[in-house]
């Protein structure tokens, strides 16, 4: 693990392209919603949801920079939201995601799989990239 505070590898990373100095309350925040979301039905399109993705990679970035004390801290939350997420999508090693965007990290799981509910716009083109989830077609 890291050796540097929150505020530190907030400004760390905001300095190596992320569009603010995050929290990890926002970022895991971002995270659950998006899990809760992802668990209900994902209403955005598919731009949205990568987009939506990348808390987790914030989140797995901030990890190896933080004091070891600061991650034990927020580690059972994010296993839990990572354990629901699990459960709400199927794994398919990326293939249908990686037909609207490059996945890069092999270790990165949350990339390799997609929402179990297809539903809206995010349904169409992730079954139109092969996906089958568990939901009938939406309208």
């Amino acid at each position: 693990m890291g050796t540097y505070s929150e505020a530190e590898v907030s400004e760390r990373l905001y300095r190596d392209g992320w569009r603010k100095a995050f929290t990890i309350a926002e970022m895991v925040g971002k995270w659950e919603r998006l899990v809760g979301e992802v668990e209900q039905g994902y209403d955005g399109d598919i731009y949205n949801y990568t987009n939506d993705l990348y808390s987790r990679n914030w989140l797995r970035e901030a990890s190896g920079l933080l004091h070891d004390f600061i991650v034990q801290d927020w580690t059972p939350r994010l296993m839990a939201l990572d354990n629901r997420f699990t459960a709400a999508t199927i794994a398919d090693d990326g293939a249908a995601l990686s037909h609207f965007h490059k996945l890069r990290e092999p270790d990165w799981w949350w990339w390799r799989r997609y929402p179990r509910i297809l539903t809206g716009s995010l349904g169409k083109s992730l079954r139109d990239a092969g996906a089958t989830g568990n939901a009938p077609e939406a309208n």
